[in-house]
């Protein structure tokens, strides 16, 4: 068995369960009617219609890069949580898309650097498979492994390794790494190194930046990487078209598209259930359009949401809203004329 495995626990069933209005109709059925499991070490390939768009969840049940950035621990249990809600969504049988669910990787005895190398092989194989990955996190520490399993994945088939990432997130998550140990908050400075390191450029847009949440030193060492970010006083519906074209030129220039999406983006009003909450927030309706809008474009090859934290979620709003928003993500892409 590959070291990778290890820390790998396939899906099963139990995993999604929920209300069903019918047994034969698909026009009543629910997503959790509808999820096939996939086991990455030996996956059934014949069980994958490669006419459809598919879509495979994968969960990272970790909380050591929140406990290393000394955030609220618990988002650990935000894959299972994320599942739970997305279980009853109503299963649209007019899209062509199939949904499998290939399990978790597992964070164990605090070793992040195996988990997030563990989850950049599994991210490897799901692509390989030609399914386009959906990550659960976790903290937000899953960036690091996501964007490494995307990165070798076009390095291995040859393919144009330029890849944008946009976040939704109120941090920039670009502080130092201290002796090579990262944590929830170090993601995306490993990145530009990670870039730097086999000569390709650093492409990162963070939109919904606190002023509050950022010292000024991350601000400058976001100068320095020539990131660039919108504060999240300044989005606001006036400004919605003049938000789309700056991101739409950040696009045009990628031939990829990485989504990340920390729920601390939202205002603690819709998102409780987060390692940092943030008051002033943004308003879940016009962060999901200019979600909608990046998805469009048609180049996001994977995304994740992360840091959900259930022990801090009154009545499941964070893990509700979550759900709503892949089911958003991914009625989008299956939209997209290919």
């Amino acid at each position: 068995m590959n070291d990778w495995a290890l820390l790998y626990k396939a899906s099963t069933k139990k995993n999604w369960h929920g209300r069903i209005d019918s047994l034969t109709n698909p026009d009543s059925f629910r997503w959790h009617q509808s999820v096939k499991d996939l086991n990455l070490v030996n996956p059934k390939i014949h069980e994958i219609e490669h006419n459809k768009k598919n879509f495979c969840f994968l969960g990272f049940v970790c909380d050591e890069g929140v406990n290393r950035n000394l955030g609220r621990v618990g988002a650990s249990k935000g894959s299972a949580y994320l599942r739970r809600e997305m279980s009853n969504l109503a299963w649209d049988s007019d899209l062509n898309i199939g949904l499998f669910d290939a399990g978790n990787i597992v964070c164990k005895e605090k070793k992040l650097e195996e988990a997030q190398h563990a989850l950049s092989e599994a991210i490897f194989k799901i692509l390989c498979l030609d399914l386009i990955p959906v990550l659960l996190g976790g903290g937000h520490d899953i960036a690091f492994g996501h964007f490494i399993g995307i990165s070798n994945y076009l390095r291995s088939n040859k393919l144009t390794h330029k890849v944008g990432i946009i976040n939704f997130d109120a941090h920039f998550d670009l502080r130092p790494v201290q002796t090579g140990i990262g944590s929830s908050g170090t993601m995306f400075s490993q990145i530009a190194e990670y870039e730097n390191n086999i000569g390709s450029d650093f492409n990162y847009y963070c939109v919904g930046i606190q002023t509050y949440a950022n010292t000024k030193s991350l601000f400058k060492r976001a100068d320095e990487l020539g990131v660039k970010f919108e504060l999240a006083k300044n989005i606001n519906p006036s400004k919605i078209d003049e938000l789309k074209d700056r991101i739409g030129k950040f696009i045009e220039d990628q031939k990829h598209i990485y989504l990340t999406i920390c729920a601390d983006v939202f205002s603690s009003a819709h998102a409780p259930g987060v390692s940092a909450p943030q008051p002033f927030g943004l308003h879940p309706e016009i962060a999901l359009e200019l979600i909608k809008y990046v998805v469009a474009s048609g180049k996001v090859i994977s995304f994740d949401l992360a840091e959900i934290a259930p022990r801090f979620d009154e009545d499941s709003r964070t893990a509700k809203l979550g759900a709503v928003l892949i089911y958003a993500i991914i009625n989008t892409m299956a939209e997209i004329k290919t």
